[in-house]
């Protein structure tokens, strides 16, 4: 694997952040190696050249150490975000072990994304972070169907291997969920396939489920998806160019289908699925136990 010079590892601390409510990013892998024909970190805007090639970021757990000790709040670390922290060359370099085991040192908690089971490897010291700071887990499941999601997401672990790294996570008492996003239209946006994910997420003890109904297009990524459905779905990329034209954002033609019984079988099911819950969730026990120690030292105790 190559490894490449950095000067950061962790962004700068974010108080209110929408997204899960992560305090900071963390990217210690450029790139990524899973081939998903949608994936928006090709774009140009983010200017990853040769993205299938996934690269390491040089002394970044040196670097990641020195952060993590001089910052002055403690908060969660997201990754994921970018690149997917669990690549396979994560299984022999370790790198996103050793930098859980560091966020476990210097007391942060952790929200990660991933589409790959290899992550059931770190249930051990996610169990440990969890002892004193939030941890979160989104695992990206599109596609019910195995043979789907091999064409869609081809080289990550498959949607049934997901589904069973989220049922090892939630039976450890690990808070994990779903991201559900995105919903391909004209080949994913069907109520079987949705109602699918529901229902083995649901066996599965997943606490939530977030989902987009369509997917963001633009710059090179466009290019790129539309070479892969004239590849896999030869009428698909005619459907997208008579319906989106060049919009960035491209929802299903069947939105409100589809978050009707998106909502009424999470409802069902207890499942969360608004933003707020989830973040709300998942922290919950910790501002608890936060604020009991507030009044036990205003109470002298």
């Amino acid at each position: 694997m190559e490894f490449i010079n950095a000067k950061t590892i962790i962004s700068g601390y974010s108080e209110n952040n929408s997204w899960f409510g992560n305090n900071y990013n963390m990217n210690i892998y450029k790139g990524c190696s899973h081939g998903c024909i949608y994936c928006d970190s090709r774009s140009e805007c983010y200017r990853v050249d040769n993205f299938d090639r996934v690269r390491a970021k040089e002394n970044a757990l040196a670097i990641l150490e020195s952060e993590l000790k001089s910052k002055r709040k403690k908060g969660v670390v997201g990754t994921g975000a970018m690149s997917d922290p669990y690549n396979p060359f994560e299984k022999e370099y370790k790198l996103t072990r050793s930098a859980l085991e560091l966020i476990n040192r210097y007391g942060f908690g952790v929200s990660i994304a991933t589409k790959s089971d290899l992550l059931i490897r770190d249930i051990d010291i996610l169990k440990e972070i969890s002892k004193h700071s939030p941890v979160l887990i989104k695992i990206t499941v599109t596609a019910a169907d195995d043979a789907l999601c091999k064409k869609i997401e081809p080289r990550v672990a498959l949607s049934s291997q997901r589904f069973e790294a989220i049922k090892k996570l939630s039976a450890e008492g690990i808070f994990t969920g779903i991201l559900m996003m995105p919903i391909l239209p004209f080949i994913e946006d069907t109520e079987d396939n949705v109602g699918q994910i529901i229902e083995f997420a649901q066996r599965s003890g997943a606490k939530f489920i977030y989902p987009a109904f369509g997917v963001t297009l633009r710059q090179n990524q466009r290019d790129w998806y539309y070479e892969k459905l004239d590849e896999l779905f030869p009428s698909a990329k005619e459907n997208y160019i008579k319906i989106y034209g060049n919009a960035y954002e491209c929802r299903s033609l069947k939105t409100t289908e589809l978050w009707s019984l998106f909502q009424d079988k999470c409802n069902k099911y207890g499942i969360l699925y608004k933003m707020k819950d989830i973040i709300k969730e998942y922290r919950k026990p910790y501002q608890t136990a936060q604020l009991s120690l507030f009044d036990n030292i205003e109470n002298g105790r």
